[in-house]
């Protein structure tokens, strides 16, 4: 069992992650937002420190997923498509070129096949008016100052995420969108707990 869990920023994808792999007794792997350094000034300087925090993003995942690859039991707060979710949107934004944006699914295309594939992609779905009450809240205080650009970006953030799965030829039984409201809540989680195990037994 190896699950991807993404969505946009402040879903909560790393607290789901958590809950997750405690209640499967699986290993939780982490994006570490912290330890990118590139994004404090991403947010100074978008064209200059784009490209820069994206690879950095996406080296650290990929040498996370790279050394837990025999691993079978296994939950992590992001994916490698995740990563090209906000690439993509980048672009659309143009902050990102496409020549940018080719460089980096080249080697996605690449990287992709080095790595196990996930039994499972679990998008958390949330409303803007959700995502932007987390972010508010739960947001890093140099994201707090960008909720707006947060906002755009979760305007497309999803029908991005269904280009990206059938680009890749990700096939809907191994794709979980699930609605959610309080992860803090006992009986929403047991829900969530039913659906994925659904989701798994179905493959």
């Amino acid at each position: 069992m190896r699950i991807g869990i993404i969505g946009p920023t402040g879903a909560g994808k790393s607290s789901l992650a958590k809950k997750l792999a405690t209640h499967f007794h699986a290993t939780y792997v982490e994006e570490s937002v912290e330890k990118n350094e590139y994004l404090p000034y991403f947010y100074q300087d978008r064209d200059t420190f784009a490209l820069l925090t994206q690879n950095a993003f996406y080296g650290s995942l990929f040498l996370s997923l790279w050394k837990t690859r025999d691993v079978k039991n296994l939950i992590c707060d992001s994916t490698l498509f995740n990563n090209l979710v906000h690439t993509e949107i980048l672009r659309l934004d143009g902050i990102l070129s496409a020549a940018e944006v080719a460089v980096t699914l080249s080697v996605a295309e690449q990287h992709l096949k080095r790595i196990p594939d996930f039994d499972l992609h679990i998008v958390l779905v949330r409303t803007p008016e959700q995502l932007r009450e987390r972010l508010e809240k739960y947001g890093r205080p140099y994201e707090k100052k960008e909720t707006e650009f947060f906002h755009q970006q979760n305007q497309v953030y999803y029908d991005t995420v269904r280009r990206i799965f059938q680009n890749y030829k990700i096939a809907p039984q191994h794709i979980l969108w699930l609605p959610v409201n309080d992860l803090d809540d006992p009986k929403e989680f047991a829900h969530i707990v039913e659906l994925v195990e659904t989701a798994l037994k179905a493959l």
